[in-house]
């Protein structure tokens, strides 16, 4: 093996081992926890703020290491996450395994005395909830759909408990509005990938309760966003632009939702959906900047 071999070859190991964090869903969770920082109520110094996000990037990636270890067979009949390094039989199940495990043990602890205790017990939530229950209970039951959204809509939480050290109704609005988005959200990709996850062996709702079961959920969950959404402005977090933004855009999604139950077509139903949950939640976030700048 010539050596221009062994660096392409390392390289594509490396690439491999940083694709186990599910480096985009993490990019995405430090927004969402710098977002939390910045509506908090006092400051936080540079040094802090970098560690926060380092270790919150490390929980994370802790989080979706070990899920890609447990779930590297189902992953396998899967489309969408063939590809993926362990199902492709790419790495070694053991890379990932020693990889999570030691990440999680590095960045809790250090949230916790690095950042303070609260943080990094929510941290910790976060990594068991979505390793030890989320992930296990998706091959038999859909309602693990709601045990993964609370790890999903902890980090701007987080982010409020790193400036203010304890949890407040107004960081909780904050959860309230990850949490809620992500049912409707994730009850759309199940729909559409409906037979994918019953090939994999785990259960999701269109094929345990039913297409209308699935609808009513994402309808009901969509309301209540919309409403959840509307309490940053009473807290003091966001003003006018944000209030018109936040109706306008929760009646999008909610009316989205609720023409599912007269559609013919459920797949295309919810990759609208779905489309229309990612234009909510951008356009929301935005509007939550633009109006505090």
């Amino acid at each position: 093996m010539t050596a221009a071999t062994r660096q392409a070859t390392v390289m594509l190991t490396l690439r491999d081992i940083i694709a186990l964090t599910k480096p985009r869903i993490t990019l995405m969770v430090l927004v969402t926890s710098a977002g939390g920082m910045w509506l908090a109520p006092g400051t936080l110094d540079a040094a802090s703020m970098a560690i926060m996000l380092l270790t919150t990037g490390m929980v994370v990636g802790a989080a979706n290491t070990l899920n890609c270890y447990l779930e590297r067979d189902s992953d396998r009949l899967m489309a969408r996450t063939a590809n993926r390094p362990l199902p492709d039989r790419r790495l070694e199940p053991s890379w990932a395994l020693i990889l999570g495990i030691l990440m999680g043990l590095f960045a809790v602890p250090t949230l916790t005395l690095a950042v303070n205790p609260v943080t990094g017990l929510l941290g910790l939530i976060a990594l068991v909830s979505y390793v030890a229950i989320y992930t296990p209970m998706k091959q038999y039951t859909p309602a693990a759909l709601f045990v993964g959204a609370l790890p999903g809509a902890l980090p701007p939480l987080m982010g409020w408990t790193a400036v203010t050290g304890s949890i407040a109704l107004p960081g909780l609005v904050l959860f309230g509005i990850l949490f809620f988005w992500q049912i409707p959200h994730f009850i759309a990709i199940s729909v559409f990938r409906q037979e994918e996850y019953e090939r994999a062996g785990l259960k999701v709702l269109p094929s345990v309760r039913g297409m209308h079961s699935a609808k009513v959920q994402s309808t009901v969950y969509a309301g209540l966003l919309w409403a959840v959404s509307l309490l940053l402005v009473p807290y003091g977090l966001a003003g006018t632009l944000y209030l018109v933004a936040a109706l306008g855009l929760g009646g999008y999604f909610f009316w989205t939702a609720v023409r599912g139950f007269w559609v013919e077509d459920d797949d295309a139903w919810a990759k609208k959906m779905f489309v229309a949950s990612l234009i909510y939640l951008t356009a929301l976030f935005a509007a939550l900047i633009l109006d505090a700048l």
